[in-house]
């Protein structure tokens, strides 16, 4: 993640790292333009909202690592980019799905299945804090929930940052499944227009018999293109995160940026590698 700053404050960006990356990202649209047919063009612009899309959401979820585990932080417990991956993936299958219907409605149900994915490990996840370890949801970065104006100060356990998930990282949660599993299904069905387009004259066959590689193509490279934009987000937020009211949510616009150029570069490669081939 060049173009972006890894330390400082809250919403602190590396403004000519941040500008140079901008630069890479214009350059790589322009030779997609250049290269391409316009269909590729606007392909890998939907590639780079959809890994937008996912940067932007994985800040909501709450993820709270090894000191969750313990009773020490709100979240739940593993890391941000496994937690990320596994609502992302639930959505794009739910948006492959539903490629037939069209994109709009396929992205949706993308997105509806990321936030149920999300909604229902929070359920779980609090149902275990709660009896199988004994100890209240209490957030450590507000004095109270600015959803339901709840208390936070007098169930939070003295020397801990707080623990188990607060409504509010609750609501983040289903919020970041959403958007990560939208953002997953976008990507995968701008690959797929694209493959469906350019396998047929590539391997001189009918789409019929070349649907099923080009299915697969672009599931894989929808998943690789989840996981870096994943993983840029969990650098970004450098540990733990409650949800969209802990400070650290104020970094996603280093992320947004980092995902741009990382999304443009995936997708260039991932168009061109059929796309050149009917040249």
């Amino acid at each position: 993640m060049s173009a972006i700053a890894a330390k400082g404050g809250p919403a602190s960006m590396d403004m000519p790292s941040t500008l140079i990356g901008l630069v890479l990202l214009i350059i790589m649209l322009g030779l997609m333009f250049v290269l391409g047919p316009i269909s590729a063009f606007y392909a890998l612009i939907g590639i780079v909202v959809g890994g937008v899309l996912i940067g932007f959401g994985v800040h909501f979820v709450p993820v709270g690592g090894a000191p969750a585990a313990m009773g020490q932080a709100p979240g739940i417990a593993t890391g941000v980019a496994m937690l990320a991956a596994g609502a992302g993936l639930a959505g794009l299958f739910g948006g492959a799905w539903a490629a037939e219907q069209g994109t709009v409605i396929a992205v949706i149900t993308g997105g509806v299945g990321g936030a149920m994915m999300m909604a229902i490990t929070c359920l779980m996840v609090n149902a275990i804090y709660v009896y199988g370890m004994g100890i209240p949801a209490a957030s450590g970065k507000v004095a109270k929930d600015p959803l339901t104006g709840d208390s936070q100060a007098a169930y939070k356990s003295q020397g801990t940052e707080g623990h188990g998930l607060p409504f509010i990282s609750y609501v983040g949660g289903v919020i970041g499944g959403f958007f990560g599993g939208a953002g997953g299904t976008l990507i995968y069905l701008m690959l797929l227009g694209v493959y469906e387009q350019a396998l047929p004259t590539l391997f001189n066959a009918k789409l019929e018999q070349i649907m099923p590689l080009a299915v697969s193509l672009a599931g894989i490279f929808a998943v690789g293109m989840f996981l870096v934009n994943s993983v840029l987000a969990a650098y970004n937020i450098t540990g733990t995160i409650e949800g969209p009211h802990d400070p650290k949510f104020k970094r996603f616009p280093r992320a947004i940026v980092a995902s741009m150029i990382a999304s443009a570069l995936c997708g260039l490669v991932a168009i061109l590698l059929v796309v050149m081939g009917n040249f």
